[in-house]
């Protein structure tokens, strides 16, 4: 019971120290050691390191994820994505705010990173948005609103690590087969199509609530967006269709197969769309081989760096005895499950910034005993990390905030309060209809 006292202190300065924005893998890792020595099995959080590190099908398929991106970037295939999904949107008037929060969605399945989709996308929206004499903080919350579309990508961290839990803890049970990060985007595309649409549907209701359209331009603000919208160049179609091409591989492979038996791949499918890139564009093949192994590099250490952090974070809560009195609780009353699963991880979105170390924390441990509280690991899992992304579209002090805010001249504040309503409707839409 002292353990277990002790280990809910340092849980408590654990989330003081990410709200204050310490390095996040140096908290958990530092957190899930001390706990570990308190316990006196001073190895659990160096054997969970150990072992988080060597995880393939989670190394395959974000490292993979991540070149193909930085791909995307180094041939500006992604900017003319944008340019394609835009052009024709100048005269939509009040119908251009939930336009970009689709538009941005739809972007961000194909570039994963919240931040660096709302810097490729509103670069061009927001501009846009305001020269149509709309609030320039609802034309940053646009875009804001939009960057949940990555759970629709097969890059994006939480697929891979759950279809992995999924896959460590059924399969080879009561005839369980393996689930693909594609299946798992099968399952629960309904629910991240549908908290997509409330985003949307929300900030117009609050755009026509406080009359912040067809506004009163400040002397001078239209011209000047305007002129910072403007690109060089129009879109080319063809390398507008790059993003995509993994995606497409991958819907496929997931009904069909390739040559008899073999399915295709993760990497496999980001190493083509890569090929792809490159005979389109006809960039320098030396400099786009620099660019998707810098991507897997930095993918192991930033995604995957917080995956085997939390990892030794929830070692550390193991070893202490809270997971299991934690469960023991959960079993007993499985109804709270659906909100400790939903809420704590919107929280923490809310208060840290991100939502990834919460959710990930939070399936680490609690997530593989899903069965007992009457849920599945995709539908629990994937829960937990849809609170943490609508609630890190909810902080002020989020990067990708920051970035909309800055794009639109606006307070984060001031976006986050047009973004807040569709965020806390769609949390507690997945804690109701997808649990």
């Amino acid at each position: 019971m002292i353990i277990q006292i002790i280990a809910l202190v340092i849980v408590a300065i654990t989330i003081y120290l990410l709200i204050k924005q310490y390095e996040t893998r140096m908290v958990l890792i530092g957190s899930g050691l001390i706990m570990g020595l308190v316990a006196l099995n001073p190895m659990a959080g160096l054997d969970a390191f150990a072992k988080s590190m060597t995880s393939a099908s989670l190394i395959q398929a974000i490292c993979a994820s991540m070149g193909f991106a930085y791909v995307m970037k180094f041939t500006k295939c992604d900017m003319h994505l944008v340019k394609a999904l835009t052009g024709m949107m100048t005269r939509l008037g009040f119908f251009l705010i939930p336009a970009t929060v689709v538009v941005t969605y739809f972007i961000n399945i194909a570039i994963p990173s919240a931040a660096g989709c709302a810097a490729a996308v509103g670069a061009t929206m927001i501009p846009l948005l305001i020269g149509a004499r709309i609030h320039p903080a609802i034309a940053g919350a646009a875009v804001l609103s939009g960057t949940i579309g990555s759970f629709l990508s097969p890059g994006m961290s939480h697929n891979a690590f759950v279809s992995n839990l999924y896959n460590e803890i059924m399969v080879g049970t009561d005839g369980f087969t393996k689930m693909e990060v594609i299946d798992l985007i099968k399952h629960h595309a309904p629910y991240s199509i549908a908290i997509g649409v409330i985003g949307a549907v929300s900030l117009s209701i609050v755009a026509l609530v406080r009359k912040e359209f067809r506004i009163q331009p400040v002397e001078g603000e239209t011209n000047a967006a305007s002129a910072d919208g403007k690109e060089e160049g129009g879109a080319n179609y063809l390398y507008a269709t790059a993003p995509f091409i993994p995606l497409i591989l991958l819907l496929i492979a997931g009904t069909t197969t390739w040559f008899g038996s073999v399915k295709m791949t993760v990497p496999a499918a980001m190493v083509i769309g890569a090929i792809y890139a490159l005979v389109i564009t006809r960039c320098s093949p030396t400099n786009m081989t620099k660019q998707f192994f810098s991507g897997m590099g930095n993918a192991y250490g930033d995604v995957l760096g917080i995956i085997i952090a939390a990892g030794v974070f929830a070692a550390g809560l193991n070893a202490s005895g809270l997971i299991d009195s934690f469960i023991y609780f959960l079993t007993h009353n499985p109804e709270l499950a659906r909100w400790g699963g939903t809420i704590g991880p919107f929280l923490m979105g809310i208060i840290t910034g991100s939502g990834d170390a919460a959710a990930l924390a939070f399936n680490e441990t609690v997530t593989r005993h899903a069965a007992a509280f009457g849920y599945t690991i995709p539908d629990l899992g994937m829960a937990a990390a849809m609170g943490g992304a609508l609630g890190r579209t909810m902080s002020p002090i989020a990067g990708v905030t920051i970035v909309c805010a800055g794009l639109a001249a606006a307070n984060p504040v001031e976006l986050i309060k047009r973004t807040a309503p569709g965020m806390i409707v769609g949390v507690i839409f997945v804690a109701l209809v997808m649990l």
